[in-house]
């Protein structure tokens, strides 16, 4: 391993599947000259963006990895138009050996945790890895940010490696296929850049939302589109949307991309979140205790990467204050609100939906009784209220009839005690808290 290899496994760590496979996974050590690393690049867009958005995050990682290097320096590399070097070698065959290297290794359908949410996505894209081609052309998964449309098509792109030797397999997030096309553009090179997109049985092309509002873009990957879908080539895409709510898609492209199998992710259900965790916490040789794992799977709503990154900073926690991974521990890694996680709810919000919840009126949730039917609901709001919003233990008794903040105190700390060992609770509190994003 090159020690660039080593600033860009650290790299990978640090941003996402889909930045890191845009702008690192292609790049590579030219040369060390004192303290300055050579590094290639496959475009001049890549270089310019690399060199601006990235620069300070490069440097950061050569510093925790303690290494004697003070600037990094790129060239690009002076490759035809296409995707991956078989096309500069003058072969436009995309082989197994070029698409393994664009693809993350841990997305794999072996790692990819199914459940009800993901269920339908995963078996469309197994049948397509199965028979390329011949079932679900062209396939097209949609999900929000983080759910897991990447880890599908680098899986496909896997298995395909695997079960279909010789297969030319080419995997290109969409604003490669852009950057490839102004290159060959500027270079006089089209036939080349259209003999290394068009001569492949499998085009796997991730984010293809990126091309909206991209006309001449647009026209190119339609011909491309036509050409292999004609030929019974197999075409995988990903979006963060399907096609009629992409902005800016031309209606030809919207048309064609739902001639095949539109398949969904949703956000994971309790129970998926929940064996997500276990199996990362697995890979991390930690055994994750029930009450923490409910916690945490409680505590984020939508995400999978947001999921791991919560573990990730329990973890992180516990091993730098030498503490047992515990429920409070969780809670104090988890404190406030988590990263990119816009705080909209408000205690109004929260006494609506657990009176609901209860077939009660949210006025109930806020009148001096001791009645059961009225307390425990009212602490569960509480608790809420605490969770999910920035509201103080005074402003939180306030919102709830002028209590007093020792008793708001009580009513969090008893359902959190309560949380332990009850999963009827632990489901209720994560039913009200869908319910409320």
């Amino acid at each position: 391993m090159s020690v660039w290899d080593t600033v860009k496994a650290k790299l990978s760590t640090k941003l996402t599947a889909e930045s890191f496979q845009n702008w690192f996974a292609d790049t590579r050590l030219d040369s060390e000259d004192g303290d300055t690393l050579w590094v290639s690049v496959p475009s001049e867009a890549a270089k310019q963006y690399v060199e601006q958005e990235y620069s300070s995050l490069i440097q950061s990682a050569i510093r925790e990895l303690k290494l004697p290097f003070r600037q990094v320096c790129y060239t690009v590399r002076s490759s035809p138009c296409g995707p991956g070097e078989a096309a500069g070698n003058g072969n436009h065959e995309s082989g197994p050996m070029d698409v393994a290297g664009q693809l993350n290794p841990r997305f794999t359908f072996g790692n990819f945790v199914v459940g009800s949410s993901n269920q339908f996505a995963h078996a469309a894209a197994r049948a397509v890895a199965d028979r390329p081609g011949r079932t679900y052309n062209p396939l097209f998964i949609h999900a929000g940010v983080g759910l897991g449309k990447t880890h599908l098509i680098h899986a496909v792109g896997h298995a395909l490696i695997e079960q279909h030797r010789g297969l030319r397999v080419l995997y290109t997030p969409s604003e490669r296929f852009m950057n490839d096309m102004i290159r060959c553009i500027r270079q006089q090179r089209m036939q080349a850049f259209r003999e290394a997109y068009r001569k492949v049985d499998v085009l796997l092309v991730d984010d293809i939302h990126i091309l909206a509002g991209k006309e001449a873009t647009q026209e190119e990957f339609f011909h491309t589109f036509n050409e292999l879908y004609a030929a019974e080539k197999q075409i995988v895409m990903t979006s963060d949307s399907p096609p009629k709510d992409i902005p800016g898609l031309v209606d030809r492209l919207r048309s064609r991309f739902g001639w095949g199998l539109m398949a969904d992710i949703q956000p994971p259900d309790l129970e998926t979140k929940m064996a997500i965790l276990d199996r990362k916490a697995e890979a991390e040789g930690i055994e994750l205790p029930e009450d923490v794992r409910i916690f945490i799977a409680t505590r984020v709503h939508t995400s999978v990467r947001e999921l791991e990154g919560a573990l990730t900073r329990v973890l992180a926690h516990a091993s730098l204050t030498g503490a047992p991974i515990s429920l409070c521990l969780a809670q104090q890694a988890l404190k406030g609100p988590l990263p990119n996680h816009e705080q909209r709810i408000t205690i109004e919000s929260i006494l609506k939906a657990v009176a609901a919840k209860f077939e009660l009126q949210p006025a109930q949730l806020k009148v001096k009784t001791n009645s059961h039917n009225i307390t425990y609901p009212r602490q569960i709001a509480m608790y809420l209220a605490k969770e999910l919003t920035s509201a103080s233990l005074p402003e939180i008794g306030r919102a709830f009839g002028g209590k007093h903040h020792t008793t708001v105190l009580y009513s969090i700390r008893k359902i959190e005690r309560q949380r332990q060992y009850s999963p009827e609770l632990n489901r209720l509190i994560h039913s009200l808290s869908e319910s409320l994003h």
